[in-house]
């Protein structure tokens, strides 16, 4: 299973703004801190504020802070709704697979994806920036952390 690029970035935010407390990051200030372009970071940040996870306030004293929904978020529904419903492969696409109506490897593979997901069910946000992680991402960002350990 593989991730795409959307979800990876927005997991990162997440854990971003899972160790902000005071500091609250403008969308471009982690776009920069994350080094992925602004544009993109803005479309994950806006689905994530659609998904209830993220606030975003505009204007002075404004900027980007983490829901209690979306600290206490199941990492594996996180990546649930971001990667969207279907099969590691697609086995009905436009040329569908003539071995699909006797296909064991089908099964497999979404068993095999459930497993992914089941495995990152327990993990919360708030998980994802205990120590040593949390330390390492307010070394990069600059800041002091919500509940994380200090080194």
């Amino acid at each position: 299973m593989r991730l795409t690029r959307f979800t990876d970035l927005a997991l990162r935010i997440l854990m971003r703004l899972a160790v902000a407390e005071t500091d609250l990051p403008t969308t471009r200030e982690v776009a920069a801190t994350m080094r992925v372009p602004y544009t993109h970071t803005a479309k994950v940040v806006a689905r994530l504020q659609h998904l209830g996870l993220v606030e975003a306030r505009r204007g002075r004293g404004g900027g980007l802070t983490l829901t209690t929904a979306g600290r206490a978020a199941s990492v594996g529904g996180v990546v649930r709704e971001l990667e969207g419903p279907g099969d590691v492969v697609d086995c009905d696409g436009t040329v569908p697979c003539p071995l699909r109506s006797a296909c064991i490897l089908r099964g497999a593979l979404r068993r095999a994806q459930e497993a992914f997901f089941a495995e990152l069910d327990p993990l919360t946000v708030n998980d994802l920036v205990a120590t040593p992680t949390g330390p390492l991402l307010l070394g990069i960002s600059g800041g002091p952390p919500t509940g994380v350990e200090s080194p």
